[in-house]
């Protein structure tokens, strides 16, 4: 009989990572994960200490991870300028989402499953390798596929693309 022991952690993992040595922030995973509530106040004085995450837990494997989005403008951009951009890079490069908080934005968010890793536990194996449908080498060919293939010339014109090899010295 196999034993699961399966846990969900709210609010584990940090929306920014501080570098000490240039003393600013950067997004611990992308700079648009919402803070916990709780959390928001600490936005104006310790901002790496703001928890965010989820994650799925199986015998000690992430299965998954996941977040909500900000969805609120002024936090945004608080987060923006908190990851140095200034009100102005911030909307020449994100204007269009900042935009969009004036119209409303439902609360929203995403997880991502290891489902590679889920069979390799559920099939008792300790490699993921052994689970994995496709596993490439070490140099990302595909032995059971014998991938990557040759692409003709005429593939290469029709997408536009040229295939530049290093010269060796």
């Amino acid at each position: 009989m196999s034993l699961y022991s399966i846990s969900y952690g709210l609010s584990i993992g940090r929306c920014l990572k501080k570098d000490e040595e240039e003393g600013r922030f950067y997004a611990a995973h992308h700079p648009f994960t919402m803070p916990v509530r709780e959390d928001l106040e600490l936005i104006e004085t310790s901002p790496e200490d703001m928890k965010a995450q989820a994650d799925l837990v199986l015998n000690g494997y992430e299965l998954g991870g996941g977040s909500i989005r900000i969805f609120e403008k002024d936090i945004q951009e608080k987060m923006f300028g908190l990851l140095g951009f200034s009100k102005e890079e911030a909307y020449e490069q994100f204007g269009f989402l900042l935009d969009a908080f004036e119209h409303g934005v439902p609360p929203h968010g995403g997880i991502a499953l290891g489902l590679d890793r889920l069979v390799m536990l559920l099939a008792g194996r300790s490699n993921l390798r052994d689970t994995i449908a496709f596993p490439k080498t070490a140099s990302a060919s595909c032995v059971l596929t014998d991938a990557p293939g040759h692409v003709s010339e005429a593939q290469l014109d029709e997408l536009s693309l040229a295939i530049k090899t290093k010269v060796k010295q």
